[in-house]
């Protein structure tokens, strides 16, 4: 379930081109393709279900509507998917990730970060180290 705060926060929309799709969406991607990766890459990211429900493709197409860069999304769920794993040993297991919403305000947050593309390739390396075999 989305709240109202996280709708408030998707209301707020970039700039659009003249043919109405979102200024940081490149004009290669359509919105299906678009949809398509982001919902792999969520379902991919470790400590989600795998499972895709009607609610995780409305939110993607949400994003599309946004104009939120492919880039900044996966960014965002790795970041997420390593501070889940970075954890004390003897710290209870957390619950699995059934939502793509759980990743929102991840997703706000790397839109509002200027780390660059390195920290972020940084953090995938660290994500393949903690990754369990």
């Amino acid at each position: 379930m989305i709240r109202k705060a996280e709708l408030t926060a998707m209301n707020k929309l970039p700039s659009s081109r003249a043919d109405g799709v979102p200024a940081d969406i490149s004009s290669s991607v359509g919105r299906e393709d678009y949809v398509r990766q982001v919902l792999e890459a969520y379902r991919t990211t470790p400590g989600t279900c795998g499972h895709l429900r009607r609610p995780d493709r409305q939110l993607a197409i949400q994003l599309y509507n946004r104009g939120v860069s492919l880039d900044k999304i996966k960014n965002a769920l790795v970041l997420a998917a390593v501070r889940r794993l970075i954890r004390p040993a003897n710290a209870p297991p957390l619950a699995i990730v059934r939502s793509l919403a759980y990743f929102l305000p991840v997703i706000e947050e790397v839109l509002e970060s200027e780390a660059g593309e390195a920290y972020f390739q940084y953090v995938r390396q660290k994500l393949e180290q903690l990754r369990p075999s």
